[in-house]
């Protein structure tokens, strides 16, 4: 990619594509097209044709999306499946008419199997069923990569799909109701801490296993795949490495001096049993994780209290 090239992040504010700005940046790309959701709305068609006509984007980072913990995407599956179809179908129709010359599709490992092999390798793309409490998250992700790969194959326009583990880092989404377990833990840890609550009671049996990867180094890991990457096969991205939940969540009471008991209420669910990706692909490309997951906590641990402060 040339630096001075027209490149669009599609959700720069989010978890994902801020750091995609912040990497982008910190490599010298000068021309980065940049839109809140108030200035374009992705969810209608007529306003992403007169972005992409005014301003024939070269490149595109499709990160934007409707995203949420297990409790979101169970109260609110039809939102998550609708409003996702929407963003991708019309970031995607559009990149293909307007000229652009490269597209990035960032997935999710959701749209695995439950049951999937572990490590889950790429060659587990609809070999099962889906983990249930987020199904229709995972069904709006499956048809942006097949409809990524349709429209490559059909109109020779180069689009490519990533599918990050889970992420965590500065700027995740730390609000109880939507967001993922690692910033839910965080914040559940820390609001204890300063009360110094007895105990924290948290959700499932804490058996479950997942991988976490910083977003910085998912970020690099885009910007080297979309700089040497020309196959259509979809690209795993993560760490290789998981732990049990209930390991997390040790680690995180102690980065935010909580010393109180830490509950399971096994009511709640715990969804898939193991979750963690085969990355031989990436690696084979030049990419491997930078940030260790005691740093990273630290770190995002860091970055949420500062910005509770202002």
């Amino acid at each position: 990619m040339e630096r001075d090239a027209k490149v669009y992040v599609a959700g720069h504010r989010g978890l994902v594509g801020s750091a995609l700005v912040r990497s982008l940046r910190g490599e010298g790309f000068s021309n980065l097209l940049l839109r809140t959701r108030q200035e374009l709305d992705l969810c209608r068609q007529e306003a992403v044709e007169r972005f992409f006509r005014e301003e024939r984007p070269d490149y595109v980072f499709l990160a934007a999306a409707k995203v949420g913990g297990i409790g979101a995407n169970s109260a609110c599956g039809g939102d998550f499946i609708l409003q996702n179809l929407l963003i991708q179908t019309h970031v995607l129709d559009c990149a293909r008419s307007f000229g652009t010359r490269k597209l990035l599709f960032l997935g999710s490992s959701c749209i695995y199997p439950k049951f999937a092999p572990q490590p889950i390798r790429e060659e587990s793309f609809l070999d099962g069923k889906l983990e249930p409490t987020n199904e229709p998250y995972a069904v709006a992700k499956i048809a942006g990569v097949v409809a990524a790969r349709a429209l490559a194959r059909q109109y020779g326009c180069p689009m490519v799909s990533v599918m990050p583990t889970n992420l965590y880092g500065p700027g995740d989404n730390f609000d109880l109701e939507t967001s993922h377990v690692l910033p839910a833990l965080i914040r559940r840890f820390h609001e204890a801490a300063e009360v110094q609550a007895p105990s924290v009671t948290l959700w499932g049996t804490g058996t479950p296993r997942r991988e976490f990867l910083h977003v910085d180094d998912l970020a690099r890991a885009c910007l080297l795949v979309m700089e040497r990457y020309e196959g259509e096969g979809i690209l795993n991205v993560g760490t290789g490495e998981d732990l049990p939940i209930r390991d997390l969540a040790e680690q995180v009471a102690r980065e935010t001096g909580y010393g109180g008991r830490i509950l399971w209420d096994p009511s709640r669910p715990d969804g898939t049993p193991r979750k963690v990706l085969d990355v031989e692909r990436m690696k084979a490309l030049g990419w491997e994780p930078r940030i260790g997951l005691e740093e990273g906590v630290r770190e995002t641990v860091r970055w949420y209290r500062e910005s509770l402060r202002g």
